[in-house]
């Protein structure tokens, strides 16, 4: 088979890389959805690899030109990367300072990007409530205000974000489809992309295409509980303590017909079926969008013509998303090998940080278990507590406080083990000192296991 021959003319050089933000192209997945026509915005081919760049240029040009940004400033955010990552490009380029504070689950590719941009980064803890001085937009809020100079970019507010894609990212479509589009689907991170995209589409179309959001399941956006959820850049967590749980303003939810909710399990596997299966290396964001799009045309029959903005590229998540390693950890990839943990899932009684020592002690007693996972207090939600919310593993031997005092939380959290992985991998690097740990399936509290348990399936599994 030859290549095809494209015979495209070459562009004159840019006067500046980011004279090439926008512009990105569809490739239709052909092989994921036979039959149906469904194309992937490749968003990632921004020069600074996201969706992002284009509101990041557009924040600061608008900056620019109100006087907000002064010449030589620092221009401050706080962001899950991707933002960062097209803000630092611009600083680069236009001769600013950068700095931004990231929660401190980013992941590492993102941190070496931006730190290969030339920026400054302040890490914080992800799970904190919004009030919170160290949540990730307080912190970043209070930087911009302390520095001479420092302009916060305010990517949720500033309505510069959803007016680049008004201008660029609706028209793009509609013209790379012809008007043909009856579907626009997109996660909702800030809400920019898919409002500015959807009010232009919806605008030029007559109200025809339908305008679709993708969500992860927990999200707030889509309805659900707004606990934890893996996948980075979209959806909306709310800690339990949160009081203010508003949108942001520049997401318009009315622009929006739907919102499709995926699971964790879903987005990260899509996301790995699109390298292996259309040579796209795109982030679990990305992962979320294609497989609401997926499903979006397998409702909307053959005649649809659907669009999924894909965010960003798999390259700044290979220590995530694309490491086998991590999935199994968090026990998103479990039945492909022989003697994985994922027999071992079974429902757990926990309490919530706060319990008497004399009530944690009934409830353990009483539950059999070899340890009383404490979990983070205020989460009211069907599902098992997120892996991040489980703060700490307690024995009989941590109960024996007076009954009416509250129990003890770990200031080190437990590291647990994934459904998908051995128990040969798991004793490997286990601390000798720990005694019963807990098991995670799909990045959720899923069991208990003691050490004794792991070396028995470990011994039986060698034999």
């Amino acid at each position: 088979m030859t290549a095809p021959d494209r015979r495209t003319v070459a562009s004159p050089p840019a006067d500046s890389l980011l004279a090439l933000v926008g512009g990105t192209p569809l490739v239709r997945l052909g092989r994921s959805a036979p039959g149906a026509e469904v194309h992937a915005k490749l968003e990632y081919l921004n020069p600074g690899g996201s969706v992002k760049d284009r509101a990041a240029l557009a924040m600061v040009l608008d900056a620019e030109e109100s006087g907000a940004l002064p010449p030589g400033g620092t221009i401050v955010e706080g962001t899950s990367g991707n933002t960062g990552l097209g803000l630092a490009q611009v600083a680069a380029a236009r001769g600013y300072r950068s700095l931004f504070v990231l929660p401190d689950k980013t992941a590492v590719e993102k941190l070496d990007a931006l730190r290969a941009y030339g920026a400054e980064i302040v890490l914080t803890p992800s799970a904190l409530p919004r009030e919170h001085p160290d949540h990730v937009i307080a912190y970043a809020t209070r930087l911009a205000k302390e520095i001479d100079g420092g302009w916060l970019a305010d990517q949720y507010g500033n309505p510069a974000n959803p007016d680049a894609h008004r201008r660029s990212t609706g028209p793009e479509i509609w013209e790379a489809t012809g008007g043909r589009i009856t579907h626009l689907v997109a996660t909702i991170g800030t809400g920019g992309t898919i409002t500015g995209t959807g009010e232009y589409l919806r605008e030029v179309s007559g109200g025809r295409v339908e305008i679709v959001g993708a969500d992860p399941v927990t999200s707030a956006y889509g309805g659900g509980d707004g606990s934890p959820f893996a996948i980075e850049a979209a959806g909306q967590y709310n800690h339990p303590e949160t009081v203010d749980v508003s949108f942001p303003p520049v997401y318009r939810p009315e622009i929006l017909d739907r919102i499709v909710t995926i699971g964790d399990r879903e987005s990260i596997l899509t996301a790995r079926a699109l390298a292996r299966t259309e040579g796209l290396l795109v982030g679990g964001s990305s992962g979320t969008a294609a497989a609401a799009a997926l499903r979006v045309a397998r409702e909307a029959g053959p005649e649809a013509v659907v669009v999924a903005i894909l965010p960003d590229s798999g390259r700044a998540y290979l220590s995530k998303y694309h490491s086998d390693t991590w999935v199994r950890r968090q026990g998103f990839l479990d039945d492909d090998r022989h003697g994985t943990l994922v027999d071992l899932v079974s429902p757990v009684v926990t309490v919530p940080a706060g319990t008497s020592v004399g009530s944690a002690r009934s409830a353990l007693k009483s539950s059999g278990q070899p340890a009383l996972p404490v979990v983070l207090a205020g989460r009211s939600s069907p599902l098992p507590p997120a892996a991040g919310e489980v703060l700490g593993l307690l024995t009989a031997s941590d109960l024996r406080g007076p009954a009416e005092a509250a129990v003890p939380v770990p200031t080190v959290p437990p590291v647990g083990i994934g459904s998908g992985e051995t128990a040969a991998e798991v004793l490997a690097r286990m601390d000798p000192s720990v005694d019963v740990v807990h098991l995670v399936r799909d990045a959720r509290l899923a069991g208990l296991v003691t050490v004794g348990a792991l070396r028995a399936r470990e011994h039986s599994v060698r034999l």
